[in-house]
């Protein structure tokens, strides 16, 4: 953000103490609680390998568990009033019939190891537990010689299940079969950079034509993938499977549809805990085990509240990383990985759109798409090294409205009209043809990269003098909820190709400290909240000409809590450099601001902007203000 973005800002905040536009609070709800295996959710336990010699701590196979461990697992679990259920089970279940027990647990093996018949069956036919086996068919019966690479070395024939074993396996009763993929268990290309993503939900990039794979090529793959796995399961064992387990949980709503297309209806991922069971038993959550965890690990994992666990964002442009030059870019990269890695924040809000101008509107995108300039296709690689090498949560930051089209009499066709001069540039989106416009970016953005959630930009405002069309707020808040339906219309189209994404939203902090001016934003952190994960809340005491910054967040959070009492969804995201004067705000009084929002029962945090070429702020104010590892120094 430059010193023109710090003036349209201070612009629309002066704009809005000024309206005579009053908006009444109405109570806040609380979103429904996190249904838990405690509370009648179905627990999915997500198990790869089994054996005796796993070490306790730093074993080459992270998600080895030594049997050892896993007999303990089945004594705790039945112990503590935990029900196995088998896949069978569960499909009746959701159908209306015999309902499951309560505290339902389903165990799942991936990838078709051995150890499931040698390890894992003798102790299922001994605790009497069911059990669902996901094969990659491929896999199976691996003919001698033949090797693949399984992370820390090579598996042949004899580390995968023969189909002697499998139907031996599936005629106990105990054992049910899911597809694993017959061989997309794998990254592909997905960048002109080469890196690589999962096979299911990647358009394969060729280097030699520099294009990717078409839509109708990529739909073809799949399915034939999934159509040979299903016919080697029934041509082998006699049955077909009803179940799909994606690798490396990655899947979209067109593999769940073919897998459905091809009998296989429930599909698993690895998000959350649990889930309730209804009728769509797509993308079901479970819990992977790795790191051989210990029965004090399992119930601890299983007891504790994932609801507190506190996010820290930095939010990071994009444009910065961006360089023409391919070498100097790539050292740009390296420098944001080491820094976040370093510094240890559970996610990273990447600019997907380039802003050279820093006006706050989108000139051009960092992803191929339909409709903008493509600056670079940069997005999907960094995001990518921030998730595989860095370790964290990567949520696309993108525009909602703010989308400045190259054709000039287009741009001003479409645009809002305002009366005023200020502010960002911003399409209709009550023109359907904007909205069709705007929804295809997010597709594209989904389509094209991987991430798991989207902070929408602050960019999503309305005057009370513009779209006359639209019903003036009211106590209702009529036009923040048009904004609010528009956003998630825009959640749904990126959803079709990254499912489960969560949502944050950037909120200015006027309309929160002075209600009357949520009618000129539009925004009301009460509406937001019960619309996305979460709100990040602009608390920026400088670039709303605060004299006393601190005293300033404490009103700040007072006002917050009218609305979300346990400050569990809103995020304050603080300013690291005064626009004003274009100096960095010491790093100690950064630190001291997160200490003293931490005692008033703040728990989310983030900062923007995040300087990682230069370090700032340091990397020291850096770990000891937003890592959120228990002791914040760097691994060795």
């Amino acid at each position: 953000m430059d010193l023109k973005r710090f003036i349209t800002l201070t612009l629309l905040t002066l704009l809005a103490v000024l309206g005579n536009a009053q908006a009444q609070s109405v109570p806040a709800q609380l979103p429904a609680r996190v249904l838990d295996s405690a509370d009648n959710g179905l627990l999915v336990l997500s198990y790869h390998d089994v054996r005796d010699d796993v070490a306790v701590k730093g074993d080459p196979d992270a998600y080895a568990v030594s049997t050892q461990n896993f007999a303990a697992h089945l004594d705790w679990l039945s112990a503590h009033g935990y029900h196995p259920v088998s896949l069978s089970q569960l499909i009746t279940a959701s159908q209306g019939g015999t309902p499951l027990p309560p505290k339902p647990v389903l165990l799942t093996f991936d990838d078709g190891l051995r150890s499931v018949y040698t390890k894992v069956f003798p102790l299922l036919r001994a605790y009497n537990y069911p059990a669902l086996v996901a094969v990659i068919t491929d896999y199976v019966d691996m003919a001698p010689g033949r090797t693949i690479d399984y992370g820390y070395r090579p598996f042949g024939h004899d580390d995968f299940l023969t189909w002697a074993q499998i139907r031996e396996m599936q005629r106990s009763g105990l054992v049910e079969l899911a597809s694993h993929t017959d061989n997309q268990h794998h990254g592909v290309q997905s960048n002109p950079q080469g890196n690589q993503t999962p096979a299911v939900i990647t358009r394969t990039y060729f280097p030699a034509t520099q294009q990717y794979e078409t839509a109708q090529q990529y739909e073809a793959r799949l399915r034939t993938d999934l159509a040979l796995s299903v016919k080697r399961i029934r041509d082998n064992v006699g049955v077909s499977p009803k179940a799909i387990v994606w690798p490396y949980a990655a899947y979209n709503a067109l593999s769940n549809k073919i897998a459905e297309d091809l009998g296989m209806p429930v599909s698993f991922d690895l998000e959350g805990r649990s889930t309730p069971v209804t009728r769509d038993l797509h993308g079901l959550a479970r819990l992977l085990v790795t790191g051989n965890p210990t029965v004090t690990n399992i119930a601890y994992e299983l007891r504790r509240d994932v609801e507190r666990d506190g996010m820290r964002a930095l939010q990071i442009d994009l444009d910065a990383v961006y360089d023409a030059d391919p070498v100097q870019q790539g050292k740009n990269l390296d420098a944001l990985i080491e820094r976040v890695k370093t510094v240890g924040p559970t996610h990273v809000f990447l600019q997907a759109f380039a802003d050279p101008d820093g006006n706050g509107s989108a000139d051009a995108l960092y992803f191929p798409n339909r409709h903008l300039p493509m600056r670079a296709d940069l997005f999907n690689r960094v995001a990518w090294q921030l998730k595989t090498r860095a370790g964290v949560k990567v949520y696309a930051w993108l525009p909602v409205l703010g989308f400045e089209l190259k054709d000039p009499a287009i741009r001003k066709a479409l645009a809002i009209e305002s009366p005023e001069s200020d502010g960002i540039f911003r399409l209709d989106f009550t023109n359907p043809k904007v909205r069709h416009i705007i929804d295809d970016i997010y597709e594209d953005l989904a389509i094209n990269s991987y991430f798991e959630g989207l902070l929408f930009h602050d960019d999503a405002y309305l005057r009370d003098t513009e779209l006359a069309n639209l019903p003036q707020e009211g106590a209702d808040g009529a036009r923040t909820q048009a904004l609010i339906d528009f956003t998630l219309e825009l959640r749904n189209a990126a959803q079709r190709w990254r499912p489960k994404l969560a949502t944050v939203r950037n909120l200015y902090a006027q309309p929160v400290l002075q209600p009357q001016s949520a009618s000129w934003f539009a925004q009301r952190l009460d509406l937001f909240n019960q619309a996305y994960d979460h709100t990040a809340l602009m608390a920026m005491p400088w670039m709303e000409g605060s004299r006393n910054p601190e005293k300033w967040l404490d009103r700040l959070v007072v006002a917050v809590r009218e609305h979300d009492p346990q400050l569990s969804q809103t995020m304050f995201e603080l300013q690291t450099v005064d626009w004003r004067t274009q100096k960095a705000i010491p790093g100690e009084r950064l630190r001291a601001q997160i200490r003293r929002l931490q005692a008033q029962g703040v728990r989310h945090f983030a900062w923007y902007p995040d300087d990682f070429i230069a370090g700032k702020p340091s990397t020291k104010d850096a770990r000891a203000a937003m890592s959120t590892r228990n002791f914040p120094y760097p691994e060795k």
